[in-house]
């Protein structure tokens, strides 16, 4: 009886793996975008660079719901890369769309951060912009007083999840003919192959007790900003800028996993 009642059990416990499984397989692709920089007052071009580091975050939240499955960070940035876009550092809703079809996603999401440099007070704005019809939703402004900008971000999260209302694009959404012409994942990636034509891949779930560290992170502005500059340098395959300003958000942020991560693989691919 009671091996029984295990084999019942464990049947239950696939079951409800393979139903998970199967929601986000069919949950709607989405992309986040670099946020841009609305801050103003004195010094508020200091700022400049720093949606890199919310969109990184925003993704790994993103990433640990359901409800989407998020294309990964460094995927986004060789369409950016490839297609010559985003290159003064803002987004507008024509290169989202553009950006969210080259990827085979039904929604494209941006916002702006914005920081009062005299009182110190800090919002971040987000939204999503279907890539079928460029209509904007699910608008979302959250203000901090604080410069806590990881706090900020993860009630900006949290709000954006819970109110999110997405769908699975009708008939599902093709890349963008002009450039991919065939459907996501299903063309297999070459050495030379256009970022374009290559398989989409998705950011990694983290477990809840990894984001609820994360979220408890203590990160001011400053932080975050050289940690949006260590992802440019990254980006930009500038190993040794990139370790320099990594070790400069780990001294002030030792907890802070996303950069103490990074910093890691560079040093293991050096042979530190």
């Amino acid at each position: 009886m009671k091996r029984s009642l295990m084999s019942v059990a464990a049947v239950a416990m696939a079951m409800a793996c393979v139903s998970s499984t199967a929601v986000a397989q069919s949950a709607p692709v989405v992309t986040v975008l670099a946020f841009d920089n609305g801050a103003f007052g004195p010094g508020a071009k200091d700022y400049d660079g720093i949606g890199k580091g919310l969109m990184d975050v925003l993704i790994t939240d993103l990433a640990s719901n359901t409800k989407v499955r998020v294309v990964d960070r460094d995927r986004v940035q060789a369409i950016l890369d490839e297609q010559k876009l985003n290159a003064s550092g803002s987004v507008d809703g024509t290169t989202a769309v553009r950006v969210g079809k080259l990827l085979g996603a039904c929604y494209s999401i941006y916002g702006s951060f914005m920081r009062d440099q005299k009182t110190g007070a800090n919002v971040i704005t987000v939204h999503t912009t279907s890539n079928e019809t460029g209509q904007i939703q699910n608008a979302q402004k959250i203000t901090s007083n604080g410069d806590d900008i990881m706090g900020l971000i993860a009630q900006a999260s949290a709000k954006f999840i819970s109110t999110m209302d997405v769908k699975a694009c009708s008939g599902g959404m093709s890349r963008s003919a002009s450039a991919a012409p065939a459907q996501q994942g299903t063309k297999s990636a070459t050495a030379s192959a256009p970022a374009s034509e290559a398989p989409v891949t998705y950011s990694k779930p983290m477990t809840k007790p990894e984001v609820d560290k994360l979220h408890a992170v203590k990160l001011d502005a400053r932080t975050m900003l050289l940690y949006s500059r260590a992802l440019d340098a990254k980006d930009h395959n500038d190993k040794t800028k990139a370790v320099e300003l990594l070790k400069q958000v780990v001294a002030k942020a030792p907890t802070f996993d996303p950069a103490v991560a990074m910093l890691a693989s560079f040093q293991s691919k050096a042979g530190d």
